[in-house]
């Protein structure tokens, strides 16, 4: 897959041909070829990651969005710092609807749907019942497109982003299998739906919903 999906409609239709092509997305995104350059680390890229051991159970990895088990329940609660340096908690417990996107720095497929989004969201905002969150995760410096604070910076993305523990804890956690992948969560904590791959801004905009209304897309 060399681009976004870019559906000519909206509704189920279209989500379960989205299905059969995020899966290669994912998989390609995974096995990305490694950057050629040799950037050292740099300081706040990763930090640690605490999973509340009172909360709920990890998530299944993620393996299709139809029969989904992770579908209904309670997600997790993580809490760690922010590219930005700030304190941020993932949870069940605030009472908001949430859309949660893990992006890599490296993965191609993250590169293009974050400048995406971005700009889709300078003229179509998150509405006020729904917060958009994100997780820098797989973070290695040596691979292409890093450090992921100044990429972020460099395409206007303004959403509060969790730092992932250099062992992807978080991202675990939440049963993340490819990049780049969403979470939709309800008003209750509770998993509405999960897809990875590139989604286009039509499709992003089903997400808010599915927070929203705690149903399904597809």
């Amino acid at each position: 897959m060399t681009g976004p999906v870019k559906p000519k409609e909206r509704g189920p239709i279209v989500w379960y041909a989205v299905l059969a092509l995020v899966v290669i997305a994912g998989v390609v995104a995974v096995v990305a070829t490694r950057g050629s350059d040799d950037a050292k680390p740099v300081a706040g890229q990763t930090a640690a990651v605490t999973v509340a051991k009172d909360g709920a159970d990890a998530l299944p990895t993620f393996e299709s969005a139809q029969d989904d088990p992770a579908v209904g329940t309670t997600i997790p609660t993580v809490s760690g710092t922010t590219l930005s340096g700030g304190k941020l908690t993932i949870g069940p417990d605030d009472g908001k609807a949430k859309v949660i996107i893990f992006a890599a720095h490296w993965c191609p497929h993250c590169q293009r749907e974050i400048p995406l989004l971005a700009e889709h969201l300078k003229d179509s905002p998150m509405p006020d019942d729904v917060e958009l969150l994100t997780v820098s995760t797989g973070v290695e410096a040596s691979r292409g497109n890093y450090p992921p604070s100044a990429w972020l910076e460099d395409v206007g993305w303004t959403a509060p982003t969790l730092a992932d523990s250099s062992k992807s804890l978080a991202a675990s956690t939440f049963g993340l299998s490819s990049y780049p992948y969403f979470v939709v969560v309800d008003a209750e904590g509770k998993v509405v739906f999960r897809i990875t791959g590139e989604i286009s801004v039509d499709q992003f905009d089903q997400l808010v919903a599915a927070a929203q209304s705690g149903k399904s897309p597809i």
